[in-house]
């Protein structure tokens, strides 16, 4: 029975780190299809790619809305998640995956602080301490060889972050103690998110389809399904077979994973100083984490179960 179970925790885990990692090579493989096309157009076929596969997924298991209010709250999901989207990928094309992968990173740090603010709940001291951090941590890492403003790409990210802490707070303050199904919130998010962008990229959207070359459809067809459809499915399999703890912390490795590939394949490097932010980032990401689920937990002393935090590449 005991090899059973710690055959079934390898096998969560590693489907955990696998989340992560295509979450982490998300940032360069989106970064290299802005050269093949124009942000907008990348983002509709995505969103496209992704709720179709959804769709079909809804139809294999007979899932369906419960009502419209349902349907409501993912369409207001839907919003926010395509502005996070839109803003990373503008960002991701003028600046380097790695960058990218690490800055939205703080997205960790961020929706505690507005929960704490929406909540008129305090959070301790330590908590603001990684906060601090977190925010030298990026300083550093656009500084390159000496301190300078971010770009307008890093800035973008940031923004990226701050957006996507209010999407997951939006997420748990309209679906807590509501039996919605996550497929099919999901699954109109994406919906809403394809409508929205292919309007916005429909000028281009037809030549662009047609000139797209197959390495394009490629990197397509890998962020609808492979960071989408995949990690969803995979991310909901496996929480329910593991401690909401560890499977954070498992997810969370997906900045270290986007710093491997950026470095590894994307040809990106690091200097010193920003590979010092970069270490300042993950620590304090971590540990922030590690404090706001501390304090939280002791601080509503109940059996219910602990929610996870949700991760950047999402």
């Amino acid at each position: 029975m005991r090899a059973t179970n710690a055959r079934t925790d390898r096998t969560t885990d590693a489907v955990l780190m696998g989340v992560a990692l295509v979450w982490g090579s998300s940032y360069l493989v989106a970064k290299g299809l802005t050269a093949a096309a124009s942000v907008l157009v990348v983002l509709s076929l995505r969103y496209v790619l992704s709720a179709v596969a959804l769709a079909l997924v809804c139809r294999w298991t007979r899932v369906k809305a419960s009502g419209t209010k349902e349907v409501s709250v993912g369409v207001l999901l839907g919003c926010t998640q395509a502005c996070v989207l839109t803003l990373e990928t503008f960002g991701v094309s003028a600046t380097t995956a790695t960058n990218a992968g690490l800055i939205i990173s703080l997205t960790v740090v961020f929706t505690p602080l507005l929960d704490t603010a929406w909540g008129r709940t305090s959070l301790p001291a330590p908590f603001f301490a990684a906060t601090t951090v977190a925010v030298v941590g990026v300083a550093l890492l656009v500084s390159d060889d000496g301190l300078r403003a971010p770009g307008w790409g890093d800035g973008l990210m940031l923004a990226a972050a701050a957006v996507r802490a209010v999407h997951v707070s939006l997420i748990g303050r309209l679906t807590a103690a509501r039996r919605y199904s996550s497929l099919v919130l999901t699954t109109v998010q994406a919906a809403t998110g394809a409508l929205l962008l292919s309007v916005a990229a429909a000028p281009q959207l037809g030549a662009a389809v047609t000139h797209l070359p197959s390495v394009a459809w490629a990197q397509l067809i890998y962020l609808a399904l492979a960071c989408t459809v995949f990690a969803f499915l995979a991310q909901t399999w496996a929480i329910r077979r593991t401690s909401p703890s560890r499977a954070s912390l498992l997810m969370g490795t997906e900045p270290i994973w986007a710093v491997a590939v950026g470095v590894r394949l994307g040809d990106e490097s690091l200097t010193a100083v920003a590979a010092l932010g970069a270490c300042l980032i993950l620590v304090a990401t971590y540990y922030g984490q590690h404090v706001e689920r501390t304090h939280r937990m002791g601080a509503k002393a109940t059996d219910r179960p602990e929610p996870v935090t949700s991760q950047p590449g999402q």
